[in-house]
This record gives structure tokens, sequence and C-alpha cells, in this order.
């Protein structure tokens, strides 16, 4: 079913918005792994809603308890279950929506592939409070990644028509990765991202939201990692951050950018650097043929506007079967832009270190 992904890493998600909670079972984790738990802590609450007014006022510690496969200190090797409570839900403000569907939002279609049978209480399962167990399996990702000294980071390139200068193609300083995931407010240049802020209030004042750009970077990742066709890098990370709530678009390196381009403008020559191959520019993002070639692995995510706007939308009524108004009340994001940097970093150092292991496997 689509709650699993994974080859080497599995982990499954359970849970809907306005349950009782919400967590994660991750199957095929290597006993002896050191976890810090205050670090996984840090990562969940960058995620967590309720910290300004740019996100939904819910209030969420997302506070997470491991029921199984950790043991003073270390990984067991046996599935790890951890589960993170609801505890600040308003159910009665989605009745309304057991007949009147959302635009914008997967209602409809959930209704549909559901029979019926769907919660549809803040979205249920398809809503984004889904994506903290994500968080969670990052966190956790990134630790084994650290082990190995490769790092994942990420910045708000774009809010609305607002944007930022990019990540240096050729990589950056690892201490800004940290410093910017100490910011509430992931941006490299914060007079930009205060502009952005701005823009973001602006759209909660007219009732309305805003959507961006996350781009994020991969460091220091070896060549060889990925397959051609199928298993490809990219497809793998595609894969996994079109599984991210309200992404609707991904793009590596250059991107739609190198269809302007000529052979000899996009591709990046080669050369020997203190003993060790690299290139020259980073147009194709660290990846060519689907395999990492150990340039920094870039990409772009955009972000749609939180469809959960307050105006008054046409929509339909399913129990009388006509078309109807729809004004949605509740407590939502302007924009959630900013809450999904630390799932695209989760999500992508899931996938890496997956694929790493899975490149042992060839290892003589």
């Amino acid at each position: 079913m689509s709650g699993i992904f994974g080859i080497n890493i599995k982990m499954s998600i359970f849970g809907e918005s306005h349950g009782a909670s919400i967590g994660l079972v991750i199957d095929g984790l290597p006993p002896g792994l050191a976890l810090d738990t205050e670090l996984i802590a840090r990562e969940m609450a960058r995620r967590a809603p309720g910290k300004n007014n740019l996100s939904t006022p819910r209030k969420e510690a997302d506070n997470f308890q491991i029921q199984s496969g950790f043991f003073n200190g270390y990984t067991t090797g046996t599935p790890l279950c951890a589960i993170i409570a609801n505890s600040d839900q308003h159910s009665k403000d989605y009745s309304i929506l057991k007949d009147k569907m959302r635009p914008g939002h997967a209602d409809y279609a959930g209704y549909v592939h559901y029979q019926g049978y769907n919660d549809y209480r803040g979205g249920g399962h398809f809503s984004g409070r889904l994506t903290a167990p994500l968080v969670f399996m990052g966190a956790v990702a990134k630790q084994a990644l650290a082990q190995q000294g490769i790092t994942v980071g990420a910045h708000i390139l774009q809010i609305a028509d607002i944007k930022e200068e990019h990540f240096n193609p050729m990589g950056i300083d690892d201490i800004i990765l940290t410093k910017l995931s100490e910011k509430t407010f992931c941006v490299l240049d914060d007079a930009a991202g205060e502009k952005m802020q701005q823009r973001i209030l602006a759209a909660k004042a007219e009732l309305n939201s805003v959507g961006g750009v996350v781009e994020a970077i991969v460091q220091h990742l070896p060549a060889g990692i990925g397959a051609p066709y199928f298993d490809s890098l990219e497809s793998r990370l595609s894969h996994a951050l079109f599984s991210v709530p309200a992404v609707k678009g991904v793009e590596f390196g250059d991107g739609f950018a190198l269809a302007e381009l000529t052979g000899a403008e996009a591709n990046d020559q080669l050369h020997y650097a203190e003993g060790r191959v690299t290139a020259c520019s980073n147009h194709n993002g660290g990846i060519t043929g689907g395999i990492s070639n150990g340039m920094p692995v870039i990409f772009r995510t955009a972000i749609k506007p939180t469809p959960s706007i307050a105006r008054k939308q046409q929509t339909i009524s399913l129990l009388q079967q006509c078309d109807t108004e729809l004004e949605i009340t509740g407590r939502h994001d302007p924009c959630i832009v900013q809450r999904a940097v630390p799932v695209i970093e989760a999500v992508t150092a899931w996938t890496v270190w997956d694929l790493l292991l899975e490149a042992k496997k060839w290892e003589r």
C-alpha cells in the first residue's frame, strides 16, 4: 500500500490528523546505531505548528514516544515504532466537510478512492500532519549519514514572487547548513526573508495563501550512488519528494533552464583536483546517468499555496448532488513552505541513506 516506502530501510506511516495519534514503524534498521533523541526532538520542533503567526495556530508539540526497537541509546535491529500524540484537534471545525468538498484538497478524490469511508477531519490521512513521522525518519537518517560525513540541508529559495540567492552549485560550508537549520525561517539572506514573511502575512490578511520553492543540497555524497532508469537517484528522490503533501514540481541542477543551453554550456567538464575527479561546473546537479558523480546533489521543490483559505469558493454538495459554496473555517497555514523545509530534508536524507545501503550490496 502507499503507506510503506523504502527498499533496505522500509518505513510505514499511520494515523489521521484528528485521530488519537500518528506515527511510524521503521523496518530494516541496523543494530547498534546510536541515536540522539534530543537531535530528533529538535528536528521535530522545526516542523511543528503553532510557533508564530506565519503558521496555523494549532499547537502540537510533536513529542514522540519510541515504543520498540531502541534500547540503551542504540537501535536493536528490530522494528522501531514511534508514536506522536495529537493533542489539539478541533474536529467540529470540519463537520461540514463530510458533504462539501474543499477545492484544492484531496477531499473528493479521497472520498471516491475510499468509497466514502475516509476520515475527512482535517484532511485525515491526507493531512500535512502526517509529515511529522517523515521528519522523525529523516532525523534518524541524518545521524546515520553524518557518520559517513554526508550532510543534507535546505533553504527557502522563494515565497510567491520574492526570491533569494541560490545555493552555490559547487558546494557550501557545512556550518552554513547548520546555521540554516537553527533558523525559524530558513533563508540565507535575512533581508529577503523579511520580505517573504511580509508577503505571507499580506496573503493571510487577504484570507489567502501563497506557495514557494525549497532548494536542497546533499554534500559529500560519493560518486556511484544510484542506478540507471527506474532506480535512478533522481527517480527515487522524486518518488519520495512527491509523496510530501503540496509538492507539485521537482527539478535537479539547472532543471528546466537546461533547455535553453547548448551542450557545450550544459556539460560539466571534468578534471583532477588534488588527485580527485571533480567537475568544473554543476549544471546537472551532481547526478549523471541517474548516478551520483561526486558533486553536490542540488534540487528544487515547488510547494503549492495552502488550499485551505477562508474565502468563499465554489464547490459541490455530495448529499444534494448540486453546486454550492464553501467558506472554510478552522486553523490553517497561510503558507506551508517554511514548515516544509525540514520535511524535504528528511525524505532526502532517508532516500540517500537507503541508496547508500543498496550500493553496499555491490561492494566486493
